[in-house]
């Protein structure tokens, strides 16, 4: 089903989100806050495509069981988020299609997988009543960065037809800098510097450098040490079209490591 205003279809929006700590999932602060108002002016999505940062693996895999497991992969927290349980239902069909939309890359139609913290910490605030349909699609560890990118673009029918995109990581994440004791308010200066030039980048759509984002430098590297958070980025940047507005839903950091920054794309 498509969008339209008037005679116009109107693309569905792309949103990457910096998902951060999984206490976001029960906690409303400025963060969630933010999340909620993605959908100010947003569509209904028929169904929600989520690339996560926390199913990193071998190989492409796509979830099409109908009834997804809230997937609890953290450790040393309260038990009441252990408790939470997100039951949105699963969409064989899309996943399918999915599939279909990345070929010739071999994807997996994996029945195992459920939904990751980085995706229902989120759409525990955007659709409490989990009554969307969500797929989740992996990210995988031994490919480079170009591949995400490339299979991005391919996804990019799913917007003309009311399919959400939700790419889920942290542009800035490097948790061995992180205070865990709530000691750094102020961010470290390569994390700032680094979610600045990225920015920059982003609107002026210089992907080719995001892309190659390990030859922007030590800030940079220090940013992203590994690419599992930074990746979902690529995802969403890849379906950004020349009409398209940006917005920052979100912005800050948490724990001087951690960037929050949102961007919601259309």
């Amino acid at each position: 089903m498509k969008v339209e205003i008037g005679l116009t279809q109107v693309p569905m929006p792309v949103v990457f989100v910096g998902h951060g700590n999984p206490m976001n999932a029960i906690t409303r602060n400025s963060y969630t806050r933010g999340w909620e108002s993605i959908l100010a002016s947003m569509p209904r999505p028929e169904a929600i495509l989520c690339v996560s940062a926390h199913w990193y693996v071998r190989g492409t895999r796509v979830t099409v069981n109908e009834k997804p497991p809230t997937i609890h992969d953290f450790g040393g927290f309260p038990k009441e988020l252990y408790e939470v349980q997100y039951p949105a239902p699963g969409d064989p069909v899309l996943a399918k299609r999915v599939a279909g939309l990345l070929s010739p890359t071999k994807v997996l139609l994996d029945e195992e997988w459920g939904l990751d913290h980085g995706t229902w910490s989120v759409l525990a605030h955007l659709f409490p009543k989990a009554d969307v349909p969500v797929v989740q699609l992996s990210i995988d560890g031994t490919q480079p960065a170009q591949y995400h990118y490339d299979l991005g673009e391919r996804l990019a029918s799913l917007r003309d037809d009311r399919i959400l995109v939700l790419a889920s990581g942290n542009l800035v994440h490097n948790l061995h800098s992180y205070s865990w004791g709530g000691r750094q308010t102020k961010p470290f200066d390569w994390a700032t510097k680094f979610e600045h030039e990225a920015k920059r980048l982003i609107e002026s759509r210089d992907h080719r450098k995001l892309i190659a984002y390990e030859a922007l430098g030590e800030h940079a590297m220090l940013s992203a040490p590994t690419p599992d958070h930074y990746l979902p980025l690529l995802y969403a940047i890849a379906l950004c079209r020349p009409s398209d507005a940006l917005a920052y839903p979100v912005e800050g950091f948490d724990g001087g490591s951690i960037s929050m920054l949102a961007l919601r794309i259309g």
